[in-house]
Formats: structure tokens, C-alpha cells, sequence
């Protein structure tokens, strides 16, 4: 096998998860010496563990006015909604995109647009279905508000769900930041609700899968 097709395979791992692989690794070796069946049992955990924890470079678009997906998954809702309080964008709806993400997706986590994050506000709370509605105020969550050059703000709101406790963000208040960095991690299933600036019409639609850091989620007028 070419080096080229070994790498459309293998894709890079985030460090976050090495230590979930070494787990997984160590009790599969004791399964093996239990009983053999056993053991190729947690072959195939570890490597399911591993492709979760997988973390692929992106094609970033760099066509000015746009906003790309901050999550791989599919659009699960996409609707006027009032940000959570937190992330100090005002008591007016804004029109939100939800991504949710399967067990399944790559949970590595991208900036949408380019911009100075003003506000890190953890939330904490239940662990709800993510895909439900009322996961957006009830669930555990972590939220962001990034604003552009021209003033105008959006949010990026991690959501815990029923198999996902495990918020990461990486980004700080005040720094700066690109579209298509990767700014943080929820493990094992969750969803991201993207808050649009005003102005920004949506170019995606329910049922659409997306990918991180690539698929153009808005245009900004």
C-alpha cells in the first residue's frame, strides 16, 4: 500500500484522545489473554476510539464574506432563536443553525469566521438528546461570541448531550482569531448552535451534512 492511499485511511489523531486509545489498547491485551473472540472485540473499540478522536486537516474556503460550518454533521434545525444569555448578545432573536454530530462525526471544532473572541462563558447543566430542541437552555454548554471586523457579533454554543460530558474550548476572550481554526472538542456526540450576525443569510438547509471548517454555512452582506 502507497504512502498516498495509507494516508486517505489514517488520518491524524488529536492528542486529546491518546489517552482514551492507550486505555482501550491495555484492557484489549488483557481480553486477548482471557479469551482470544474477546480481545479482537476490543480491537475494534480501539480503533472505532481512534477514528473518533481523529482530527483531519481542511480545505479552508478563502472567498471573502462567508461563514463555514463549525462542526462535521448534519443541520438539524435552523430557526430565529435568542441566544442564551451568556454570550451577551442581546434578548432579540438571531437566526441560529444547529449541527448535530453522531458518535460517528469528527468532534474537532472550528471558527466560523474571522474575528476577536469577547466573550468564554461556560454553562453548567443536564444532558438532554442533544438533536432536542430544548438542549439549546438546558443542556450542559460552553458558548462563545466572536466579533468581526465591522462590529457585528456571532455565537458558537458547544451543547453537551446524552453520551458527551466533556466540553472543551481552547479559544480565550481577546484573542484572535481565523476562520477555520480549531478553537475546541466535545467527546462522544453533541451538537454546536451557530448564532448569525445580522445581515447573514443562511446557505445551508435541514438535513444537510456538513463539514467543519469547509462547508459555507452564511454569507455576510
Amino acid at each position: 500500500m502507497s504512502v498516498s492511499m495509507l494516508s486517505t485511511f489514517v488520518k491524524p489523531m488529536h492528542p486529546e484522545g491518546r489517552k482514551f486509545v492507550a486505555i482501550f489498547a491495555a484492557i484489549t491485551l488483557v481480553l486477548f489473554l482471557l479469551w482470544e473472540p474477546l480481545g479482537w472485540v476490543g480491537v475494534g473499540l480501539t480503533v472505532w476510539v481512534y477514528y473518533f478522536f481523529r482530527d483531519p486537516e481542511r480545505v479552508v474556503p478563502n472567498e471573502d464574506g462567508i461563514m463555514v460550518s463549525p462542526a462535521d454533521g448534519i443541520v438539524s434545525l435552523l430557526e430565529p432563536a435568542v441566544p442564551p444569555r451568556e454570550l451577551g448578545l442581546g434578548s432579540e432573536p438571531m437566526t441560529r443553525v444547529s449541527v448535530f454530530m453522531s458518535v460517528f462525526n469528527c468532534h474537532v471544532n472550528r471558527i466560523p469566521a474571522a474575528g476577536r473572541i469577547t466573550t468564554v462563558a461556560y454553562h453548567h447543566g443536564k444532558f438532554l438528546n442533544a438533536s432536542l430542541d430544548k438542549a439549546s437552555e438546558q443542556n450542559e454548554r460552553n458558548g462563545i461570541t466572536v466579533e468581526l471586523s465591522d462590529g457585528r457579533q456571532y455565537g458558537v454554543v458547544q451543547i453537551a448531550g446524552l453520551v458527551a460530558r466533556r466540553i472543551m474550548c481552547w479559544s480565550e476572550e481577546g484573542s484572535d482569531v481565523q476562520r477555520g481554526e480549531r478553537f475546541g472538542l466535545i467527546r462522544f456526540g453533541s451538537r454546536l448552535d451557530i448564532y448569525l450576525p445580522s445581515g447573514a443569510e443562511p446557505t445551508v438547509k435541514i438535513g444537510q451534512t456538513m463539514i467543519a471548517g469547509e462547508t459555507i454555512i452564511a454569507r455576510l452582506s
